[in-house]
């Protein structure tokens, strides 16, 4: 098959400067050319990487885009404007065009957009409606394909596919060992509850609970997807008196799977209406041992299951840091309870590897294509 994959305006391919659905689909494109798929990559432009270029039997196209604006209304325009330029350089003999940008499937029709695979990375917001056209529209967790659904008539749930995000790299031994961390990897924003789990550390620490710490992986700066540099001061200022250490942003997978082998527990309190969908950074994490901790968005519920290989705690509770530390102390005091599901959290590789994933999206491809 010939496939097209069309990344968003604001992050290029590689992962350089980051993003979970970068990172996807950058391995997923190896994938597929390891099974002997022609893949051409089209993303954003950046000055440390060539426009076109051939790595790993993946041709890559890249066309000039923005950084992150905080408008949101400025967004889609710059979006817009950056997918004119990406759609254009779609081969012509493609049989799939990959995308998880909001206006390639607006633009892409006739032939061309019933050849349209959308990969839905967020909760939507009433525009699957306008996507019927398309050849497919893949969830990438149950509750974002029953969310697709919803904004669609019964007749065409037939569009709607679920495939897993996988775990974006091969697990490998790292020569570090477990120590008493706690672990977060995301967007500084307030959306992802960075601030609710300071506060739970706090707690845990007044409590006595010491000698543990909190590692804060990621970026504050709005054109990274973070809530500004002052949310993040305020996130630091909050921090002060506790053994608490903001990293800022690590792109490098090296050092972001020595970050995942260190810690013990991993915790990814994501808040309601953040619109996760399926977030990767848990997933990293588990396949290196960490005991993810997470709200109870449905986001997560295909990967991480209380008390079998995660903790899910009630982020809804009128006193959520009080709820959470009481979890992450549990985790903390309770050496058995914490190996156990360190090591049901493991497996996550298992049915989440990159290689297996890779195989279910080529079965929808080859099925978009039969249409």
């Amino acid at each position: 098959m010939n496939i097209a994959i069309i990344q968003g305006a604001f992050l290029p391919v590689p992962a350089i400067h980051g993003g979970a659905v970068e990172k996807i689909w950058y391995r997923m494109g190896v994938e597929f050319a390891k099974h002997g798929h022609a893949v051409c990559h089209i993303g954003k432009a950046d000055k440390t990487l060539a426009d076109a270029e051939v790595a790993d039997g993946v041709r890559y196209v890249r066309v000039r885009g923005f950084d992150t604006p905080s408008s949101l209304a400025v967004l889609k325009l710059m979006d817009l404007i950056y997918t004119i330029r990406a759609i254009r350089k779609i081969p012509r003999e493609c049989d799939v065009v990959v995308t998880n940008t909001f206006w390639a499937p607006f633009l892409l029709r006739g032939r061309l957009g019933k050849k349209v695979y959308v990969d839905v990375q967020r909760v939507p917001r009433g525009q699957m409606k306008f996507y019927r056209h398309v050849g497919m529209l893949r969830g990438c967790s149950p509750a974002i394909s029953d969310a697709v659904k919803r904004e669609l008539p019964d007749g065409d749930h037939d569009l709607v596919s679920y495939v897993p995000n996988p775990v974006p790299f091969d697990v490998v031994d790292t020569g570090v060992g477990k120590e008493k961390v706690i672990l977060f990897v995301g967007r500084l924003h307030p959306e992802k509850g960075v601030g609710v789990l300071i506060d739970a550390f706090r707690i845990l620490v007044q409590e006595g609970n010491v000698g543990w710490k909190l590692i804060v992986v990621g970026p504050s700066a709005t054109k990274d997807g973070g809530g500004g540099e002052e949310f993040g001061s305020a996130l630091v200022k909050s921090a002060e008196g506790l053994d608490v250490e903001f990293t800022g942003p690590v792109f490098d997978d090296r050092l972001l799977k020595d970050y995942f082998a260190r810690a013990s527990i991993f915790c990814y309190p994501a808040q309601e209406g953040s619109g996760d969908a399926a977030p990767v950074a848990p997933r990293e994490a588990m396949a290196y041992g960490a005991v993810p901790v997470v709200s109870q968005l449905p986001c997560f519920g295909d990967v991480i299951h209380h008390d079998v290989n995660g903790i899910c705690y009630d982020h809804l509770a009128k006193d959520q840091p009080g709820v959470l530390s009481g979890w992450l102390k549990s985790l903390m005091t309770d050496p058995e309870l914490l190996e156990r599901l360190s090591g049901t959290a493991r497996r996550v590789v298992d049915d989440y590897s990159s290689q297996s994933v890779a195989v279910k999206f080529l079965e929808d491809f080859h099925r978009l294509k039969q249409r």
